[in-house]
């Protein structure tokens, strides 16, 4: 490789939310953390030398991009998912949750339901909750190792509860699910039957393992986009999440005004400068390093796979299909919620993301952030497996 992922970086010290917060937040100061969704490599050097290169010209005044940032995007997305954009659907933001956040307050009112799919990343519960709307579950299905959409389910839900809004997460954190066309297809005809808008969060779209291919949900068809924000970013692909940008995709007008109104009522306006120079850096200049990225992950699986079939079989897996981010399954331990947390994280030493965060469906499952060198992943699971030895033999 031309990139070398397995240098273990110490990130302590650098204000780092994963490293130097344990003790804010409760944990024990020395935990080792593979929890938020960043990751422990350098982002591509072409994004670092863009960095530099702009600090050198010493002013930092209010920034904006022109038409070669928008190009840069549209090519992406054309090579990597055949999906063609156009420069007047972009509405940038310094995040996706801003987006969802502000989306939710443009197109519904309190009261209104919005319908989210557990266990999924925990900000969409927030989102909802804090701006005074309805939370509707359509709980995901897990069977046999797998999570699937009860698309009747789906359907039941948004007709009974008036739903509004509907958060798509995909590719699915934290359960790694790549919807097909067909999911895809079922719940946009369900939501243009009942007039409901499609927030879709594709920030994970780049991190597809072998034998799957993510596809754009506004991609399919015209009358999908006609109802869809679709949200980007390059925060999780290129490790730019302190860099505070995302690029939001709305194709029709009126949802792109009523967006652009709640955006401008937070009072926010210009992004960060530098988030705008490394955003167009890392996709114009970072596909080789990303590229290494992707395999060195699929080999971070291989790993866990291994160690798992050989040495905590008590453990399973739910097999990616996407993201960094693994859901690992601890029921068979016996463990009530709380107990399972307590026992990663102070016979462990792990600070993992625990299940139940995600929704009540999450409970006895665990995140486990996988973005990281070889040797840290080995020492994880090590003490994991450790941990659990101590257990058995009471």
């Amino acid at each position: 490789m031309t990139y070398d992922f397995n240098e273990v970086i110490d990130r302590r010290g650098t204000n780092s939310l994963k490293y130097d917060f344990a003790e804010e937040r409760g944990k024990p100061g020395d935990v080792m953390p593979l929890w938020v969704a960043d990751m422990d490599f350098r982002t591509p050097p072409a994004v670092i030398e863009a960095l530099i290169e702009a600090s050198r010209h010493g002013i930092f005044g209010y920034s904006d991009v022109k038409l070669p940032y928008f190009q840069t995007l549209h090519d992406w997305y054309r090579d990597h998912f055949q999906w063609s954009t156009e420069a007047s659907w972009l509405v940038k933001t310094p995040g996706v949750v801003f987006a969802i956040c502000t989306a939710i307050r443009a197109l519904t009112d309190p009261g209104d339901g919005v319908l989210i799919q557990r266990p999924v990343y925990y900000p969409f519960t927030d989102a909802i909750l804090d701006n005074n709307r309805v939370l509707v579950n359509n709980p995901l299905i897990y069977r046999d190792g797998r999570y699937t959409i009860d698309l009747v389910d789906f359907e039941t839900k948004i007709s009974e509860n008036a739903v509004k809004l509907f958060i798509l997460c995909n590719p699915h954190n934290p359960v790694g699910r790549v919807w097909s066309k067909d999911e895809l297809i079922g719940m946009g005809e369900i939501c243009l039957k009942y007039n409901v808008t499609v927030i879709s969060d594709e920030i994970h779209g780049d991190f597809i393992y072998p034998g799957y291919r993510h596809t754009i949900f506004a991609s399919l068809k015209p009358e999908y986009a006609d109802i869809t924000i679709t949200c980007t970013a390059p925060s999780k692909t290129f490790n730019l999440a302190g860099l505070q940008v995302s690029n939001i995709f709305i194709s029709n007008k009126g949802l792109r005004h009523m967006f652009r109104k709640a955006m401008c009522r937070t009072g926010y306006m210009q992004l960060n400068t530098f988030g705008l120079v490394a955003c167009q850096a890392a996709y114009e200049r970072g596909e080789d390093w990303l590229d290494e990225l992707r395999a060195y992950l699929s080999g971070n699986l291989t790993y866990i796979r291994s160690f798992l079939r050989e040495e905590l079989p008590q453990i399973s897996m739910v097999e990616p299909e996407g993201t960094y981010l693994v859901w690992l399954d601890f029921r068979s331990l016996g463990m009530a919620e709380e107990q399972l947390d307590c026992f990663i994280l102070e016979e462990a030493g792990l600070w993992l993301d625990k299940g139940s965060m995600f929704g009540p469906e999450g409970e006895g499952f665990q995140r486990i952030n996988i973005a990281c060198p070889r040797a840290t992943l080995e020492q994880a699971f090590t003490q994991l497996k450790h941990a659990i030895e101590r257990i058995e033999v009471f």
